[in-house]
């Protein structure tokens, strides 16, 4: 179609002001719903997402974030109640600015002396929780001791924030603030600032993640939150969301062609095709109610499952079934409680913790092994305390376990036969399922925090942690700082090629 020239000029008129209007406040960017420039900038900031790496590049300019009135660019989203801001961030290139600055804010508005609290790291490396808590008044700081972390984190509860930042590799460290009070909506996003009203800074951000928490009116394994399967590469720390659902997705095995995961949510197994991107139901005949202990074989063919007993009255017994689908076997005897974590590396044996007393408490699990085509169970622990997560080292040389015998829940590991049982970790942690790769050089564990949950338990929507360690020893690295915890890797997660693992991270998206 042809327009005259008076019309393609009042169209060109009206385009640039509409994108202008985007640009400046309500243009979608990736989580984020918009991005302004707040303050009088001489240079116009911006924000860009590459959903391909799911990356932010933000750029902006801006005087400084500081006394009455702030200058900066910032991408947002409007939020209320409590949430979890999490990313990994740098400045691209070096600058003399030594106050440059990137992070997360928590706005009232958009206007340039807005109450806020920002989770601030600068170029020369000072980090601090920086705050206004009513609007026209000067902006206040708690400094931190680290210098020039890179994983920030800023959670905001009722009227309390607290700011955790790290080297990526390293467990957090904090500092809270209390008594700040936002009305209603708040503007919640990522900020870059040049502290040079001429100059434009650039910042990049990954694994950028917008958390609502659990309420305090959950009522664990009763209701649940939404969940994400995630794929991590374990040298570089990025992660990819593969696929999201508003229900409880829990423990994804990477099958060992690499081409999908399985996973249980509602009582059924699902296998979930990483190039289509959607799960198909995995067949298990009769045998409902299955939990998040199932583990495939090391040569691919079987699949071993926990599940509610045939009769119904034990919560959790061990079949195993082909990898394509059927009629599950029975393996384990009807005494108690089972659940699996390993096979052996010939197919021969499964690994699970069980109870076979009558003690009450997580205590009275203990670990055994079975013939993996049915037999005689064999007690390979006996200690005060759970032992839990049994799994076989690839050579077939260890069982790797975690118990809760020293104290708090570490790793260990014995002889196949339940001999020269040996502790591998000693941190003031509690260490979940020691999950070691395919080429056998690496361990991942879940983590969590001994002052949120106890050593003997390992609930649902906290804040954990993921890490790494050599299989032949050495610290636990984080690999991934999120919030999750049942479900989030209970299971074997590794890619054949020992590169990635899956996990599930959690958040309400009920709305």
């Amino acid at each position: 179609m042809r327009f005259k020239t008076s019309s393609v000029i009042k169209l060109s008129i009206i385009s640039s002001c509409m994108m202008l209007s985007v640009n400046s406040f309500s243009q979608k960017t990736g989580i984020f719903e918009g991005q302004t420039d707040v303050g009088k900038v001489l240079h116009s900031g911006n924000a860009i997402y590459n959903s391909a790496n799911d990356e932010y590049a933000i750029t902006g300019s801006g005087a400084n974030i500081w006394f009455t009135n702030d200058e900066f660019h910032f991408v947002w989203k409007k939020m209320r109640g409590d949430f979890i801001l999490r990313a990994r961030g740098k400045f691209q290139g070096k600058s003399g600015e030594a106050h440059r600055k990137f992070g997360w804010m928590v706005r009232q508005g958009l206007d340039t002396s807005s109450a806020m609290v920002a989770a601030t790291i600068h170029g020369d490396g000072l980090t601090s929780l920086q705050y206004r808590k009513a609007a026209h008044t000067n902006v206040e700081e708690n400094k931190f001791d680290i210098s020039g972390p890179d994983v920030v984190q800023l959670e905001r509860k009722g009227n309390q924030f607290i700011m955790s930042v790290a080297h990526f590799g390293d467990t957090f460290v904090s500092k809270e603030l209390s008594d700040v009070n936002f009305d209603g909506d708040v503007y919640v996003g990522l900020f870059v600032c040049a502290h040079n009203k001429n100059a434009v800074e650039k910042a990049d951000f990954e694994n950028v993640r917008i958390v609502i928490p659990a309420g305090k009116d959950l009522v664990p394994y009763k209701k649940y939150l939404g969940s994400h399967i995630e794929t991590m590469d374990v040298i570089t720390g990025k992660r990819k969301i593969v696929y999201s659902e508003n229900a409880s997705l829990q423990a994804p095995n990477w099958t060992t062609d690499g081409k999908s995961l399985l996973y249980n949510s509602n009582g059924s197994l699902y296998l979930f095709d990483l190039k289509s991107r959607r799960p198909a139901l995995f067949p298990t005949g009769k045998v409902k109610d299955i939990n998040n202990d199932h583990v495939i074989s090391f040569d691919g063919k079987m699949l071993g499952i926990s599940a509610r007993s045939p009769d119904g009255k034990i919560g959790s017994t061990v079949y195993t079934v082909p990898m394509t689908g059927g009629e599950p076997k029975l393996i384990t005897p009807l005494l108690g409680f089972s659940y699996l974590h390993g096979w052996s590396p010939d197919g021969k044996w499964l690994t699970y913790t069980a109870k076979r007393n009558s003690d009450p408490t997580p205590a009275g699990f203990d670990i055994y092994k079975i013939p993996s085509k049915g037999g005689k169970e064999i007690q390979l622990t006996n200690v005060k305390g759970l032992d839990d997560g049994p799994e076989y080292s690839p050579d077939g040389k260890y069982i790797y376990f975690n118990s809760v015998r020293s104290g708090l829940m570490q790793l260990w590991r014995m002889k196949p036969d339940g001999s020269d049982q040996e502790q591998l970790t000693n941190d003031d942690y509690n260490n979940w399922f020691a999950h070691i790769s395919p080429d056998g050089k690496w361990i991942v564990c879940i983590t969590f925090l001994k002052d949120e949950v106890k050593p003997d338990d390992h609930p649902f929507y906290k804040h954990v942690y993921l890490r790494m360690m050599p299989a032949s020893g050495g610290p636990l690295k984080v690999i991934a700082y999120l919030y999750g915890g049942q479900g989030t890797i209970n299971t074997p997660s590794w890619s054949p090629d020992s590169k990635k693992i899956a996990f599930v991270s959690n958040t309400d998206m009920s709305e």
